[in-house]
């Protein structure tokens, strides 16, 4: 039996206590204040805070330090973000631990709204909804759209069949003696927090997810940013299917999913970058209507929610910011799929961009 199945598993608190809020931070001077801020006033407030300043150029730290909460300083940078959370986990005493990045600031009532989803005896963690803090440029309101999209559409059906794709990084919580049996955030892909959800199945534990509990990251602003997360998290998306892919196949929903996103990420992207323009040049203009097929199931859900936060102006000035985003993202995923695939040039080296 797999190590991870021989936990003894706490009881839940119903009210407040037993969660550790572990924020990793490296040069996050702008948000780090606003993050704590967030966890500090919550609804039902964390145990203890603390802040991991990975070695920061800027004054995190100090500012974190006058927010009242724990600062740990390793002696040297961690190299990612999963490096700096294993950094605290040391220090985490609590039965639950609550992992949230330095740029997120937490709705009033998130914790109280995700906490009761691990009250099952076998749910080792658990994610909210994510909405861009900021929605100005094309790239944020691109993200914003796909955040909608994503979140009020796959979300849902995956938490249906028990089978969240990734419980985000920016935003889950974890029963600690699951989290420790795993030996914490694995550093071994650029997407810990997917690496962390696909080992929590094979080892036969849930994720949930609960679109009350809403965070606001800050997102990439420009094309400069965004490339550097559309790097890491293309690259993180076939490290994992590489390292996984025997464990995925015996898990029916995750395989389906995993496979359509494969899918999407290669020949549909293929597809809708070449495929239909040397079509429509060669065969019939006709081609082109292709690319407004998906239309309605994006706009649809988008709008639904859209109507409920009444920002249906927000979502409809988003649309065209949406469709120039996924035509890069599919640049960036297939560059990644070559890369580690064919000429097994794998990326190493983690870059933070906001």
């Amino acid at each position: 039996m797999n190590q991870m199945q021989n936990i003894e598993h706490s009881k839940y608190p119903q009210q407040g206590g037993g969660l550790t809020v572990i924020v990793p931070a490296y040069n996050e001077a702008a948000s780090i204040t606003d993050t704590i801020k967030s966890i500090q006033t919550q609804t039902m407030p964390p145990e203890e805070i603390i802040v991991i300043d990975d070695f920061s150029s800027d004054n995190t730290g100090e500012l974190a330090r006058k927010c009242g909460v724990t600062v740990l300083r390793p002696p040297a940078n961690t190299g990612s973000k999963a490096g700096a959370q294993n950094f605290a986990m040391t220090l985490v005493k609590t039965p639950y631990v609550m992992a949230i990045d330095a740029d997120t600031t937490l709705a009033p009532d998130a914790i109280e709204k995700l906490m009761p989803a691990l009250d099952g005896p076998n749910m080792a963690a658990a994610c909210g909804f994510v909405l861009p803090r900021h929605v100005s440029s094309l790239w944020e309101r691109g993200r914003y759209i796909e955040y909608i999209f994503a979140f009020t559409f796959y979300k849902p059906i995956q938490d249906y069949y028990g089978k969240p794709l990734i419980s985000s990084g920016c935003f889950s919580v974890y029963r600690t003696d699951i989290l420790r049996a795993n030996k914490g955030w694995s550093t071994r892909t650029m997407a810990e927090d997917m690496d962390l959800t696909w080992s929590f199945y094979q080892a036969g534990y849930g994720v949930r997810f609960v679109p009350e509990a809403v965070c606001y990251p800050i997102e990439p602003h420009d094309f400069h940013f965004m490339a550097k997360q559309l790097k890491r998290w293309s690259h993180g998306f076939i490290q994992n299917v590489r390292l996984h892919w025997k464990g995925v196949l015996e898990i029916p929903f995750l395989r389906m999913t995993v496979a359509v996103a494969l899918w999407d990420a290669t020949f549909a992207s293929l597809a809708y970058m070449l495929l239909l323009p040397l079509m429509a040049i060669f065969v019939s203009p006709l081609f082109l209507l292709a690319y407004l097929i998906d239309i309605p199931a994006v706009v649809v859900p988008v709008l639904y929610t859209a109507i409920k936060r009444r920002e249906v102006g927000r979502a409809l000035a988003s649309l065209p910011g949406f469709f120039v985003l996924r035509l890069v993202n599919s640049v960036f995923m297939l560059n990644a799929l070559w890369l580690e695939m064919v000429v097994h040039r794998s990326l190493t080296v983690y870059e933070k961009g906001h």
